[in-house]
């Protein structure tokens, strides 16, 4: 997939119908410069909103992600099945992020918890200051890990944990 190909597809496209960036980016939901991400080939739109934008230029997804016109039209039955997988990954995605929004709760409760603490008297006793000092420690530890997880850095060690399970499994 050549994505400096699509991108000039799609600058094509928004062109024909004498479209700005900005309206582009107002009918999609996203920034102009996303938009302009899109059209130099740095990024690609997500499957989803390539679905709209295919409908929206009424043209091929194929089409698109070939770069290029084609004289075929899409089946129903592929534009159904890729709307499927769309649904699916945004199921997905939406289930990790919820997870990791738990993380940090819990993460920012023990927080909260151990500065609460740590003000009474109660601190005063050294069985306790350790279970606090583990408390912060296993926080600091969540907070950092939900960081990371919503990082760019997640998909690839959520890629690298796939790899693994197949390897083993």
């Amino acid at each position: 997939m050549n994505q400096e190909k699509i991108g000039k597809f799609l600058k094509e496209l928004r062109k024909q119908k004498g479209l700005t960036q900005e309206h582009v980016a107002e009918k999609f939901n996203v920034s102009n410069r996303t938009i302009s991400r899109w059209e130099n080939g740095n990024n690609m739109p997500d499957l989803d909103i390539l679905i709209e934008i295919s409908d929206f230029y009424e043209v091929d997804l194929r089409e698109i992600l070939n770069g290029e016109r084609k004289s075929e039209n899409m089946d129903k039955e592929i534009k159904e099945t890729v709307l499927r997988a769309a649904d699916y990954t945004n199921t997905e995605a939406e289930r990790y992020h919820k997870r990791v929004q738990i993380c940090n709760g819990i993460a920012m409760l023990l927080v909260f918890a151990y500065t609460i603490i740590k003000g009474t008297s109660l601190y005063d006793n050294s069985a306790i200051m350790v279970g606090l000092d583990i408390v912060q420690g296993f926080a600091v530890g969540m907070l950092f890990v939900g960081l990371l997880y919503s990082s760019r850095y997640g998909a690839r060690i959520r890629a690298f944990k796939e790899r693994r399970m197949k390897r083993h499994g």
